[in-house]
């Protein structure tokens, strides 16, 4: 499967002797699927099966889907007038005249405008007709929908590999550096030693413990080692795709908890600027990440 995004739009026409359909679908990122529907009131009988069609080919995200309608089905609205009720609007009103010795003034087309006195009500149309050309018209667009989500799922993930490669390199120039720290510290310590004594013996035993302790606080290695297993974890998902963005979120967050820690243990320039490096290529990573579906 492929890598999609969650901004993507798609739109269709379809139609018949009776009636045309024109739907269109637009998102943008979003933690979970929120549909969000405009059509005619024609269509709400089919919203839930409209529901059914759309979570088939989309998981995440923040949608809109509009829906517009010409038809010739034969079930026009048409209005209905409820005399019974227009005759408890109109004695109410008298009543309240009389008791509140205010003018009679109620006309027909005052009471035409109460609720309920005249409504509309749609006419039998042939809902499997309906339906067809509607569920047609959604696959259409939904495809064409997937489509650019994919285009704009492959843009992010080549954007991603490429910083993953990056990371990679400032791996490379961490773990090559490392082991030059700890020599140039134990020089360092045997020239002050050497300062101090005044016959200038350093204690070998001394500066050994003295490395020992100093080595445990920067080294790397543990970080170096997970910061490469995430990274190949991060490619396999991006291979596999699908709907992975959650699960590399919670990747991208396990690579920073490293960084932060080689960060921490930086124990000259350059190791300092990789660590910054992996951080800034991570929040990044993070960033395209939450577009991912």
């Amino acid at each position: 499967m492929k890598i999609r995004s969650m901004t993507g739009y798609g739109r269709s026409e379809s139609m018949n002797e009776s009636c045309r359909v024109e739907v269109e679908l637009k998102s943008v990122n979003h933690r979970y699927f929120d549909l969000n529907i405009r059509m005619p009131r024609l269509f709400n009988r089919f919203e839930a099966s409209i529901r059914g069609v759309l979570k088939q080919y989309i998981q995440r995200g923040k949608v809109d889907l509009y829906l517009s309608l010409e038809h010739d089905l034969g079930g026009q609205e048409t209005l209905r007038y409820h005399p019974e009720l227009a005759a408890a609007y109109l004695t109410y009103c008298r009543e309240i005249s009389r008791e509140l010795g205010v003018e009679d003034d109620v006309k027909a087309s005052t009471l035409a405008r109460f609720p309920d006195v005249i409504t509309s009500e749609e006419g039998d149309v042939d809902e499997a007709l309906l339906w067809s050309v509607l569920e047609q018209g959604l696959r259409e667009a939904c495809e064409r929908f997937v489509l650019s989500r994919e285009a704009e799922g492959e843009n992010l993930k080549q954007d991603i590999l490429k910083k993953l490669a990056g990371m990679n390199d400032a791996l490379d120039v961490i773990s090559e550096r490392a082991p030059s720290i700890l020599e140039e510290y134990r020089a360092t310590l045997r020239d002050r030693i050497r300062e101090v004594l005044s016959d200038g013996a350093a204690d070998e035993s001394r500066i050994a413990a003295e490395l020992v302790i100093y080595a445990d606080k920067i080294c790397v290695d543990e970080e170096m080692v997970r910061l490469k297993s995430h990274i190949a974890a991060v490619k396999k998902v991006l291979e596999e795709g699908g709907a992975v963005g959650r699960k590399l979120d919670f990747l991208a967050q396990e690579m920073n908890r490293e960084a932060n820690t080689t960060l921490s243990k930086s124990a000259d320039l350059t190791l300092s600027d990789q660590a910054i490096l992996l951080k800034t290529t991570i929040e990044k990573i993070r960033e395209q990440v939450q577009n991912i579906e």
